[in-house]
């Protein structure tokens, strides 16, 4: 089934997001929640036939809630469409299969007859949660019926993903064409989204430089977690001070060690997910920042998708999408993007009109995006790229 009923690339401001984040309450997994006295199969069965939904959880596999990137989209989604009646649950640093099926259980006991689990880790944990659980209605983000293991989509979730390498290709043929010859990519974990970002990153800068004839070096690397250290950092740092111009921030809030260190060296980030410009903007805003070091944001429709499958279980049509997975990407409208705010749009020479014609050219096809997320099987370039993979 195809999300068609909004546009969702404008996005909250910072304002907004701060507000969602204390719209309904939290626990992480280690701490004890007090369970709601509604069963949830009783909650599931007033959902049906257009009846409102009683409580929703979101459950998250990594990660922070306030990353301003993956988490509060989703989390943002949720708050904002149920008021008070939800809550999220934040894992453990290193949870396992069983962490998050806690989670899950603490969720279903506090009450929830819907379940929202964000992120790629989720695929194992949801084979036995739908299944203990038949009458919750789980709606899985970055998830595919392969991460889960079964034999087919279990008939209560609905799995959500996106085309990231499209957004990874815009964002680098954007940067490339816009003069930028010595890039980096800073992944979270090469997990298949991130990897996807990271591939479409590569294709996309390599396409631009091409064109432009132009040689391009780009640094690729993932810092296997999604926030950003002194470790991480420190890094950056090198690469910024050896001449990288820009870094493609690809993994939650692993962001913050590609400004910190981009603002030490007069560098530039990409964000990711959603429109981060405002956090370079209120860094420069507040004093923080010098200068706002975000040039653009590959961006996927979080809060849209997470808001329209809500929408759809209250309307009584749930029976349209459970089973299945939404794969969303420009051939199925704007789902995927760079923002075109004239307060986001921080390219130097690269103009809108240059952008709708490559987005154009990916929505009919006449581009192509390799969408392979296999680690071991890096993008073909031309002679004009170089990429130096780094363990």
């Amino acid at each position: 089934m195809m999300i068609s009923r909004r546009n969702f690339l404008a996005v909250a401001g910072a304002a907004a997001a701060a507000a969602a984040l204390t719209a309904c309450g939290g626990s992480s997994a280690s701490s004890t929640s007090t369970a709601s006295s509604a069963a949830a199969s009783t909650a599931s069965s007033a959902a049906e036939g257009g009846e409102k939904i009683v409580k929703v959880a979101l459950t998250c596999d990594t990660g922070t809630i306030d990353d301003e990137s993956f988490n509060q989209a989703c989390w943002t989604a949720v708050s904002g469409y149920m008021g008070d009646d939800c809550q999220y649950y934040i894992p453990e640093a290193d949870a396992s299969d069983e962490d998050r099926e806690t989670m899950i259980r603490q969720a279903v006991n506090d009450g929830a007859d819907v379940i929202v689990c964000v992120g790629y880790l989720y695929g194992a944990s949801l084979a036995w949660a739908a299944d203990q659980y038949p009458d919750v209605k789980f709606i899985a983000i970055d998830v595919t019926q392969g991460d889960i293991g079964t034999d087919a989509i279990p008939a209560n979730c609905y799995c959500i993903t996106f085309k990231e390498e499209q957004a990874g290709y815009l964002a680098g043929y954007a940067i490339a064409k816009d003069g930028k010859t010595k890039l980096g990519f800073l992944g979270g974990m090469a997990v298949p989204a991130v990897i996807r970002y990271g591939y479409g990153f590569v294709q996309g800068a390599d396409a631009a430089a091409a064109e432009l004839g132009q040689n391009i070096e780009i640094n690729y690397f993932y810092g296997g977690q999604f926030y950003g250290d002194a470790n991480i950092t420190s890094r950056m740092e090198g690469w910024y001070s050896n001449g990288t111009q820009v870094v493609f921030a690809c993994g939650g809030g692993i962001y913050t060690s590609a400004v910190e260190a981009a603002l030490k060296n007069n560098g530039y980030v990409i964000g990711v997910d959603v429109d981060q410009n405002y956090i370079g903007a209120n860094g420069v805003a507040d004093g923080t920042y010098a200068y706002n070091p975000f040039i653009t944001s590959a961006m996927k429709g979080l809060s849209e998708a997470v808001n329209t499958a809500l929408a759809d279980i209250d309307a009584g049509s749930w029976g349209d999408i459970a089973g299945s997975n939404g794969n969303f990407g420009l051939e199925d409208g704007d789902y995927i993007g760079l923002p075109t705010d004239a307060d986001s749009w921080n390219f130097e020479s690269f103009t809108t009109d240059e952008y709708e014609e490559v987005k154009g050219k990916i929505k009919s096809g006449e581009i192509t995006v390799d969408n392979s997320s296999d680690d071991a099987t890096k993008p073909t370039v031309s002679e004009f790229t170089t990429v130096n993979y780094i363990q």
